[in-house]
């Protein structure tokens, strides 16, 4: 191990072990060596201890004024709310703060790429019916993002999650390969919850970005958005295929397909075909879309 690494770790394990951290006044001895402004101090504090907590007093409190002017305020809103629940403290760490900065410009990319797409949805409405099986997927991502959303929100504010939900479908859409036209317009169905559920969060992107969309109204002015009861079910679902109660396989089947059609698809499988062959099925147990079991002798 090289002695840089020796040395941090031996400093770190004496700041554990004493219960300090590198923000009790570090600041002022690097202060006094002519240090200050070359040493990355929220770096050095992740590197070798816990965190600080912020203090006039240890000199390691943050300026709002310049966070904003690096990273917005915007991004500033989205960190703090996503750090941690509302009724609970968090560490303000720098990687954090560029992590919210690196979703908002994913996510201004992503509607500016797909703009054609977004409009498409506003002036044409969707037709479920048409859409490709992952299409509908994806429309059952949307919809489940805006359920957890509302719920999160309505559960004491949980901010954290309820954002990670977004940031869930985010990466979903990024990943999307749209097949027909009706697919294209699912993403612009995404778009539009997106920034309608993000604006009481960040709302100066959103608004920039839905006025972008060509939309003549402002986004305080929309109806938030409610989930479709039909578009949350599932086409298709996979499901473990136990032999005797042990994992044989997995299947995937038509969501809400019945124990006989499930039964047929596993025996189907080369791994249950070689744990039932020549025995017989006493019992098939079955419980919908979870879980089917086979009971041979």
């Amino acid at each position: 191990m090289p002695m840089s690494d020796r040395l941090g770790k031996t400093i770190k394990d004496f700041l554990q072990e004493e219960k300090l951290s590198v923000g009790d006044n570090v600041i002022f001895l690097f202060r006094a060596l002519g240090l200050e402004e070359k040493i990355d101090y929220k770096k050095l504090e992740e590197e070798l201890g816990e965190v600080a907590k912020m203090s006039k007093s240890k000199a390691n409190t943050v300026d709002p004024e310049s966070v904003i002017e690096k990273y917005g305020a915007d991004t500033v809103r989205l960190y703090i709310l996503f750090a941690a629940p509302p009724e609970r403290d968090f560490e303000w760490i720098e990687s954090g703060i560029e992590g919210a900065h690196r979703f908002l410009n994913r996510l201004w990319n992503f509607v500016l790429k797909n703009l054609d797409s977004a409009r498409t949805f506003s002036t044409q409405g969707l037709n479920p019916e048409k859409l490709s099986k992952e299409g509908k997927e994806l429309r059952r991502k949307v919809h489940s993002t805006i359920k957890k959303f509302s719920q999160e929100m309505e559960k004491d504010y949980q901010f954290n999650t309820a954002i990670a939900s977004v940031m869930e479908l985010l990466n979903s859409l990024e990943s999307f390969k749209p097949v027909n036209e009706e697919d294209q317009k699912v993403i612009g169905e995404a778009v539009e919850v997106i920034l309608k559920l993000l604006y009481p969060i960040t709302p100066h992107i959103c608004e920039e970005l839905w006025n972008r969309l060509g939309k003549s109204s402002r986004l305080y002015q929309e109806p938030y958005p409610s989930f479709d009861e039909e578009a949350l079910k599932a086409q298709e679902v996979t499901i473990p295929v136990q032999v005797n109660g042990k994992v044989r396989a997995k299947i995937t089947i038509p969501f809400g397909a019945d124990k006989d059609e499930v039964l047929k698809i596993a025996l189907t499988e080369s791994n249950v075909q070689k744990y039932t062959e020549g025995k017989e099925i006493k019992k098939v147990i079955y419980i919908p879309n979870k879980l089917l079991n086979i009971v041979v002798k």
